[in-house]
Formats: structure tokens, C-alpha cells, sequence
């Protein structure tokens, strides 16, 4: 891996820091609770409405109906999100 140094010393890598956050997504076909890894200073909104067409996620939860399963990386494409939360605003809905 290569460092820049710019002239006022403040250094460049390729490595982009993201605050894993923990999500539920509901899509068009289930609902996920996993990470959504976000840029410092970004809200969710933020991400999806970056150019990317898939939002990644990490340690994915997929329910759909009756079927549960699980992975560690999941691909969700943008144009499947209904809506998308914070677990900890997820957790405070009542039942």
C-alpha cells in the first residue's frame, strides 16, 4: 500500500474508514438487520443516495416470510429498499 504526504504533511491511502452501523432494511421481498457501513459524518440517507446502485451489508439477518437465513456479505440493490432505519430506532417502535 502507497502513502501520499501533501505539503502540509496530511497523508492519502487508499483505505476508506466507515462507521458499521446497525440497520434494518425492509425490501420489496423481506427485511434485513445487518451493518450498513457508513462514511464519518454520513446518515443513511447519505448512502443511499450515493451513485453506487447496491448498498453493502455485513452480517446479514434476512427474514423473508417464513424463511430465515443468514450471511456475512449481502449486495442489496437500491431500487429494492422500502424503507431503511437504525436498529436502535427500530428496537423503540412499540409492538
Amino acid at each position: 500500500m502507497t502513502t501520499r504526504f501533501d505539503p502540509k504533511g496530511k497523508y492519502f491511502t487508499k483505505v476508506v474508514s466507515k462507521i458499521p452501523t446497525p440497520t434494518v432494511i425492509q425490501t420489496t421481498h423481506g427485511r434485513i438487520h445487518g451493518m450498513v457501513h457508513l462514511h464519518p459524518e454520513h446518515r443513511l440517507l447519505d448512502e443511499l443516495n450515493l451513485p453506487a446502485p447496491f448498498l453493502a451489508v455485513t452480517d446479514a439477518r434476512v427474514v423473508d416470510g417464513e424463511e430465515e437465513w443468514e450471511a456475512p456479505f449481502l449486495a442489496v440493490s437500491k431500487n429494492c429498499v422500502v424503507w431503511i432505519v437504525p436498529q436502535e430506532e427500530a428496537d423503540d417502535e412499540p409492538q
